[in-house]
């Protein structure tokens, strides 16, 4: 334990401002001392690998619907509402949609390390130059925004002015360009105005997601007719398995990697929620239990985050059981239909009243944003018990994925993304409800049907009939009688 006197030691590049503000409240009271400007790291690690210097791409405007310049635009009218005139953004995902720029800087998602900084009349982007070749500097020039170097940031936000107000985010902002901002300039603490703005998709967006969607469901078909007719035939791992899907996503147009480490485990490895399989303890996988995989992939297209519990064999009474509350949950919330105004949490609890009923909960959230061609978690909506204060906006793309996890025995995860839009309008105010965009059956032989009620029932055909509808034509003969079993009505 810290104790009077003592000094604590970090590199202020690496913890935000609201982070150190937290820290320096507490120590003060101990009387422990900061020292925000020490890279130890640095000094150890003798062989640290250097910053990535892969060239950033441009999203190009059929994917990304809007201009940089109009993106832009956007954010001035927000800021001139706050009454600032200069915007300190340091989140790469933001900066990535706001200047349709991608990258590979951070593995499965696709930005560079850069800031940025947005005044009424200029936008600067500091970012280290060998990534910009020609073609990416002239449309930033086209759409009015001047590249810097990436260390100059601090020079910049030295010399303003007195009169000029800064809006950042403190949870994203780092220490050491908040110290770096000129004592004359007005500091405004808000959250980043781009992260609004980029959870509710345009219609190009839209457009182009549903089409992602269906691909990716064509490759999570593929990928189960497979894995369907190799169990007990071949030798087939957590791992081989996760390579095969992802072999299945690269054959589709516009793939450009996996949106995060997939997540594939076997009998009691799935009741881990984040586990990740290593060659050294993998499980392989035979006739009997239930394999979780739970996957996405980047497209230029959209982001896409999937999950399905597959049946290899027979199940339990208490496993069919939790297979089919899982995905009573899943119903409940996809079929919600709810007054503008209804934020994540306070539709949460439809996805667990039915665990709840019967004294099952998971420990985690239900659902999370997902960015375009960006980070698969992307916020402010999500599904939370944690109370938050974002209105689900038409156009806001979000995950459906209520789960049971029974440690030592398995994990049962169904994971849709949701649609955010608007249903009909009455005298007691606008109704929304939400469209599921994912398309892949779910394991029909995981569940109880018995304890589905018709409208349960009526919404799983259903789904499954769209399924079939958008992903047969892109599959063999073969493939699509499978499919056709597998989305059979109940």
């Amino acid at each position: 334990e810290l104790s009077d006197g003592q000094c604590v030691g970090f590199d202020g590049r690496l913890l935000s401002t609201a982070k150190v503000r937290e820290m320096k409240e507490s120590f003060d009271k101990k009387n422990i001392k900061i020292n925000k400007r020490y890279d130890f790291i640095d000094e150890i690690w003798k062989d640290r690998p250097s910053v990535p210097v892969d060239q950033v791409y441009i999203h190009d405007i059929r994917f990304a619907g809007k201009t940089a310049l109009e993106k832009l635009n956007e954010v001035r009218l927000e800021m001139n509402k706050m009454g600032v005139n200069n915007y300190l953004l340091s989140s790469l995902d933001d900066i990535a949609w706001l200047f349709n720029l991608r990258g590979n800087d951070i593995v499965n998602n696709p930005v560079f390390i850069a800031y940025a900084l947005i005044s009424m009349d200029n936008a600067l982007l500091f970012i280290d130059e060998i990534k910009i070749n020609l073609e990416v500097k002239k449309e930033l020039e086209r759409n009015g925004v001047q590249v810097r170097d990436y260390n100059s940031i601090k020079k910049v936000l030295t010399g303003l002015k007195k009169g000029d107000k800064i809006l950042f985010d403190p949870n994203k902002v780092s220490i050491d360009l908040y110290d770096a901002i000129a004592k004359e300039a007005q500091r405004i603490n808000g959250n980043n105005i781009t992260t609004k703005l980029k959870s509710v998709k345009n219609e190009n967006e839209i457009k182009n997601l549903r089409n992602c969607q269906v691909k990716d469901g064509v490759a999570m078909v593929k990928f189960l007719h497979w894995l369907d007719n190799s169990i007990g035939a071949d030798h087939v791992t957590e791992i081989s398995g996760a390579d095969m899907l992802e072999k299945y996503r690269g054959e589709q147009e516009h793939f450009a990697g996996i949106s995060f480490d997939t997540i594939a485990g076997y009998k009691d490895h799935a009741a881990m929620m984040h586990y990740k399989a290593v060659p050294e303890t993998q499980y392989e996988l035979k006739s009997e239990g239930m394999y979780l995989i739970d996957s996405g992939g980047q497209y230029l297209d959209g982001t896409t985050d999937i999950t399905r519990t597959i049946v290899l064999g027979k199940l339990t009474d208490e496993e069919k059981r939790d297979f089919t509350l899982v995905l009573k949950g899943h119903i409940a919330l996809a079929s919600a239909k709810f007054l503008y105004g209804a934020t994540g949490s306070n539709l949460d609890i439809l996805a667990r009243q039915p665990m709840w009923e019967m004294g099952i909960d998971y420990k985690c959230g239900t659902g999370h944003g997902v960015g375009f061609m960006l980070n698969v978690h992307e916020g402010p909506q999500n599904f939370s018990q944690t109370p938050n204060t974002i209105k689900l906006e038409c156009g806001m793309v979000i995950t459906n994925e209520p789960g049971i996890y029974r440690e030592g025995k398995y994990g049962i995860r169904t994971e849709n993304t949701l649609l955010v839009a608007l249903d009909e309008k009455t005298e007691f105010g606008q109704f929304m409800k939400f469209e599921t965009i994912s398309y892949c059956p779910i394991d029909i032989e995981g569940i109880e049907v018995d304890m589905l009620n018709e409208k349960e029932k009526q919404w799983l055909n259903n789904y499954h009939r769209k399924t079939y509808e958008l992903i047969a034509c892109h599959l063999n003969e073969e493939e699509r009688e499978w499919l056709k079993r597998e989305t059979r009505e109940i």
